[in-house]
């Protein structure tokens, strides 16, 4: 639907409220703002073509387009039932993000879906295989459920006992979309949407750490199975079941227990942390979930982990985070059936710099001086 030969007449027949609404988060403008950009209309305007009361006019459209950064074609619907207007991402904490910085994000995610999507009209990409543990309202999720469900997921997805490879490749071969963006949104932590056709998860591109990027992953992946589209967001009951998700996913006690120390050895915890890429805050909590350290033990340690200034940066880094490769290298593939991605640009009417930034490797261990 997405042609370039579109005609302006034929974008504003076919224009989609919902791209428009995109666009705005996308570039982090409110209605009002917005309405001041283009200059030619009225914030009430732009809240009416949101909301499918009216459709602007080609020459309104055009410049909606200019203010907004994106190619007119943008505007027209694509040939698919859309997402749902209000699917929420799981975000870690509501009250540390703004609702500008998450609208933000989403919309880069809904973009990465959006990406997915079309480029699925040329490649094949794997068929989304995730298991779900539905929930019963009544009953509360136990910690043996939590532990069971992730050994239900490493069974089904055919994960050999011990460490994780590769977590972002896992999810990425199972069908779920893995995206790393470095847009200007300061405090949203990695995070979660649960599209029905492509679930997709965010992960922060300023953690430059290959053990806290792979439990952000894991945990991700505890919302999916777990919570679904109807999990409590932002709630802490949510966070903490996701959080113990990732812990038995990444270290399954039957694997694990019998390695643990169960006093403060940090030689043996740093050869852990080699073994199974997660961090020493993690492996200490797992101690101590499982019954091997006491919880007189585990509260020294983590005294000592903020007396040596270790909460904030750990001895023993383990390289780069694990880099998502999916959306690239359908990229790649696709070129080879002869269709440039100038084309696909064309084709699909996605704004390019945003699918670059989509695409972005930028990912270092340095960390960024900030102002």
């Amino acid at each position: 639907m997405n042609d370039p030969q579109l005609d302006p007449g034929d974008i504003a027949a076919l224009f989609d409220r919902a791209r428009l609404r995109m666009a705005r988060e996308l570039r982090g403008l409110t209605q009002v703002q917005l309405a001041r950009e283009v200059g030619s209309v009225t914030a009430a305007s732009v809240s009416q073509f949101e909301n499918g009361h009216t459709k602007p006019a080609t020459s309104t459209l055009r410049r909606l387009a200019v203010a907004l950064r994106v190619p007119p074609t943008f505007f027209a619907a694509p040939a698919r039932p859309p997402a749902q207007d209000q699917v929420n991402g799981f975000f870690r904490s509501l009250r540390s993000t703004s609702p500008r910085d998450r609208q933000q994000a989403l919309a880069y995610v809904h973009l990465a879906r959006e990406l997915a999507l079309e480029l699925e009209k040329h490649v094949a990409l794997p068929d989304l295989n995730l298991p779900r543990v539905p929930i019963d309202e009544g009953q509360p999720l136990q910690s043996i459920d939590i532990e069971q469900a992730a050994a239900q997921v490493r069974n089904h997805w055919n994960v050999p006992g011990g460490p994780v490879r590769d977590v972002v490749r896992l999810l990425e071969m199972n069908g779920i979309t893995v995206v790393r963006f470095r847009v200007s949104i300061e405090k949203v932590d990695a995070f979660c949407v649960d599209f029905p056709d492509r679930p997709v998860v965010a992960l922060g591109a300023d953690k430059g750490l290959r053990d806290r990027s792979r439990f952000d992953a894991a945990h991700e992946l505890g919302h999916l199975v777990l919570h679904g589209i109807s999990g409590q967001i932002g709630d802490k009951a949510t966070e903490g079941q996701a959080h113990e998700f990732a812990a038995a996913f990444l270290m399954p006690a039957d694997d694990i227990k019998s390695e643990l120390p169960d006093r403060l050895d940090w030689p043996a915890f740093l050869r852990l942390k080699a073994k199974w890429h997660v961090s020493l805050a993690a492996l200490l909590v797992r101690a101590k979930t499982l019954g091997v350290m006491s919880e007189h033990t585990y509260a020294q340690g983590w005294k000592a982990l903020s007396a040596r200034g270790w909460r904030k940066v750990e001895p023993g880094p383990l390289g780069n985070p694990e880099v998502p490769v999916l959306l690239q290298r359908a990229l790649e593939l696709m070129e080879t059936t002869g269709l440039s991605f100038d084309d696909f640009i064309n084709r699909s009417g996605l704004p390019e710099a945003d699918v670059r930034a989509l695409l972005s490797r930028d990912i270092t261990e340095r960390p960024r001086v900030e102002f």
